[in-house]
């Protein structure tokens, strides 16, 4: 038995087809989902989903969102997501080191609002180059 997953952003539907496993990165920490799972719905922070089909693994970088599972169903409503394997790693590196500098900045004399759209964009810009196959050690 599988689990019939679904990635749907705004302007497409980003994965669609069925799947062994999936790591969700919840606000709680990572959700893990498999055939069976009861009933649930989680938000999800910016990061990388993974997901275990046939012929291995694939990851996909979240903007945040929201899953809902239910009967074997993974859905995944999310603000933007990109699959790992069309992202561009040195574009991926050069847009978290100009997130960290961002970060770097506010954290040093930036209000309440930029440093959390700092982390927002930190996070964003860490799970692209993830998703991408990169390890990042920040």
């Amino acid at each position: 038995m599988t689990l019939t997953v679904r990635v749907i952003a705004p302007d497409k539907t980003v994965w669609d087809a069925p799947a062994e496993e999936v790591i969700l990165p919840s606000t709680t920490g990572q959700l893990g989902i498999l055939t069976g799972h009861a009933p649930l719905l989680s938000a999800l922070e910016p990061g990388v989903l993974r997901v275990r089909e046939s012929k291995g693994w694939q990851s996909i970088a979240l903007s945040g969102g929201f899953a809902e599972v239910d009967a074997n169903e993974v859905t995944i409503l999310v603000n933007g997501a990109e699959r790992g394997d069309t992202i561009d790693r040195e574009e991926a590196r050069t847009a978290l080191d100009a997130a960290q500098a961002r970060l770097t900045k506010a954290d040093q004399g930036g209000d309440r609002q930029e440093r959390y759209q700092a982390v927002q964009e930190f996070k964003r810009a860490r799970a692209r180059l993830q998703a991408a196959g990169e390890i990042v050690q920040i």
